[in-house]
């Protein structure tokens, strides 16, 4: 039997699971950033002193980056530490983007954290860089203070690049000896990462047409999507492999888009939008049996000025991965929309119509992508989850999920539609399976001895 203790500290980790999956310290419509940071920095600090192996132990699920540095951080801080500690933080560092890690880096110096832990996590990480000559160049400021604070001595032309960068007259490594000449040479600047190479041609005047036609078969994936539509301002095309991006991250790229633009690539963008989604569903497509989305549209989808149409972004995604997951599917946007693509952030919340809308044909899987800002009338969706639960479906054989891309500072979590219903929350779409298998710990049907087997097996696999 489970102790109330049990049960509180099942709900504790559960709720700072959501709040690590979905809050980044940023603004969101419905809170300014400093709440943000405020309730994420009062989570962080009662999930540590209270269950320190567990909080360890949430890194080895699908949280986000900013949450992931800030348990780093905290775990690094603290003496001792369990010893499956450091394996868990080095998995997870090998995950994160080099920038966010050199910025973990350096806020690690700034709090005087120098452990030795801390320096072999550093030195690790470093050695394991596919071609740190590269991020030396990319990234110089931060990989100077990361070597410095591991007390590590790079020897021969990376020590001079960090610390005499004009001691040596030539490089013999190709990219430390394109930053040297690019100071004088303009052909030299389109050998170096992009966003270096663009400071080099402001410096020698370069007009932006001719920097990005010549500087384009060095673009990165990303770097091809972010600069497509200024490129083509310029007259310039760049060329990205669409259905290779991540889901949510190609979604607020459509969205972004003109709606004039997605009715003229319409067939581009819901290939690519497919295939991602394909690509996510893997093994598991088309084995959902029946699926129903009820899928958030309202104005605050918007976001933020910060976040920008992410929720609308997370919704979207959603809607291609679910179609891809189910045996059979139907979509249904809160404003009646029937084109997805033309999805843009408008109108009121009638969560509580569309859920009525879903759960008429009955599906085996209901699954609500919301905010949870029920205004149309407030609370319906609440009450009719409650009926539906408890008089019309109480064995449960229509599985219901909320999953929510926002968090709530002002609750500490994501916001609820009704404690008859299981709330997760959502960042990336290509997370969505392993959040519904999660969720049915929120329901209630799973306690505390399952939630941790989950979250140590979960950790042995990393």
């Amino acid at each position: 039997m489970e102790t109330y203790a049990d049960l509180i500290e099942c709900e504790d980790v559960l709720l700072f699971a959501n709040a690590a999956i979905t809050s980044t310290g940023q603004r969101e419509f419905h809170s300014a950033a400093g709440e943000q940071r405020l309730s994420l920095a009062f989570l962080h600090s009662y999930i540590h002193g209270n269950y320190p192996d567990l909080y360890a132990a949430t890194l080895a699920l699908d949280i986000n980056d900013h949450n992931a540095a800030l348990i780093i951080a905290n775990l690094l801080g603290r003496k001792g530490g369990h010893p499956g500690d450091a394996r868990l933080i080095a998995w997870r560092l090998a995950r994160m983007s080099p920038p966010r890690v050199y910025r973990l880096f350096q806020e690690l110096r700034r709090a005087g954290v120098n452990n030795r832990r801390t320096r072999a996590l550093v030195r690790d990480w470093l050695a394991a860089r596919p071609d740190l000559a590269f991020d030396a160049v990319k990234y110089r400021s931060a990989v100077k203070s990361a070597v410095r604070h591991a007390h590590l001595r790079p020897e021969g032309e990376l020590g001079d690049f960090l610390f005499a960068p004009f001691s040596r007259a030539r490089y013999d490594t190709p990219v430390l000896e394109a930053w040297r000449r690019a100071h004088y040479d303009k052909n030299a600047l389109y050998d170096l990462p992009y966003t270096v190479a663009e400071g080099f041609a402001a410096r020698h005047g370069i007009s932006r047409a001719v920097f990005l036609e010549r500087v384009a078969p060095r673009l990165t994936r990303l770097e091809r999507l972010r600069l497509s539509e200024s490129a083509e301002r310029d007259g310039v095309r760049t060329e990205a492999d669409l259905a290779a991006m991540p889901l949510v991250r190609l979604a607020s790229y459509v969205l972004s888009l003109a709606a004039d633009v997605r009715t003229r690539r319409r067939g581009e963008l819901v290939a690519a939008l497919r295939a991602s989604a394909a690509r996510a569903a893997g093994e598991r497509a088309g084995t959902w049996g029946s699926v129903a989305a009820v899928l958030d549209d309202s104005f605050s989808s918007f976001g933020s000025p910060v976040k920008r149409r992410r929720p609308l972004a997370v919704a979207l995604a959603c809607h291609y991965l679910l179609q891809a997951l189910a045996g059979g599917y139907r979509g249904l946007w809160l404003s009646g929309r029937a084109e997805p693509l033309h999805a843009r952030p408008t109108g009121p919340t009638p969560l509580g119509r569309r859920i009525l809308d879903a759960l008429e044909g009955r599906p085996g899987l209901l699954v609500i992508v919301s905010d949870g800002w029920d205004n149309a009338p407030p609370g319906l969706a609440g009450e009719v989850l409650r009926v539906w639960r408890r008089k019309l479906d109480p064995a449960g054989k229509v599985g219901i999920v909320h999953l929510n891309p926002v968090y709530d500072a002002g609750q500490f979590d994501v916001r609820r539609l009704s404690p008859m219903v299981p709330t997760a929350g959502i960042r990336d779409a290509e997370d969505l399976p392993a959040l519904v298998e999660l969720a049915r710990f929120a329901e209630g049907r799973t306690g505390l001895a399952e939630l941790r087997a989950y979250l140590e097996d979960r950790a042995a696999r990393r």
